[in-house]
């Protein structure tokens, strides 16, 4: 059976750091911020999932998914798959955001302002959503 992995976090809490080290051998990664200048790049996100499912890959999608309502079309196309769906929410404090984007780079920093208004979003991922399994990674562990 394919797998859909939702990263759920915020900006610099460590998702693709995580996605590189856990994931990205075995899954195929989907990330808007792979368009940056993109226009629609939700819809271009969601054909690509298609796609890659239709191939039979699994697939964990990098974004930092902060609500129900920003999850649901990715656990929608996964299940219109037949594909287990398994979030994984990194539980990192503000300040450690905040100062792990202070020493990003270029386009790789986000504004302050950004990453408090996914704070103010985020939801924890919950199986009610329709997610298989949540697994939440804290710092240190």
């Amino acid at each position: 059976m394919t797998e859909v992995v939702v990263m759920v976090g915020l900006p610099g809490s460590g998702k693709s750091t995580w996605v590189r080290d856990h994931l990205a051998a075995t899954h195929e990664v989907v990330s808007k911020d792979h368009w940056p200048n993109a226009r629609r790049r939700e819809h271009r996100q969601r054909r690509v999932l298609h796609e890659l499912l239709s191939e039979g890959r699994d697939v964990v999608v990098d974004n930092t998914n902060p609500s129900p309502e920003e999850r649901a079309p990715i656990i929608a196309v996964a299940r219109e798959h037949g594909a287990a769906v398994r979030a994984v929410h990194l539980d990192v404090p503000v300040e450690i955001c905040l100062t792990r984007n202070e020493r990003r780079q270029g386009r790789a920093r986000v504004p302050v302002v950004a990453i408090m208004a996914a704070r103010g979003r985020l939801v924890p991922p919950s199986p009610a959503e329709g997610f298989d399994r949540v697994d939440t990674v804290r710092p240190g562990r």
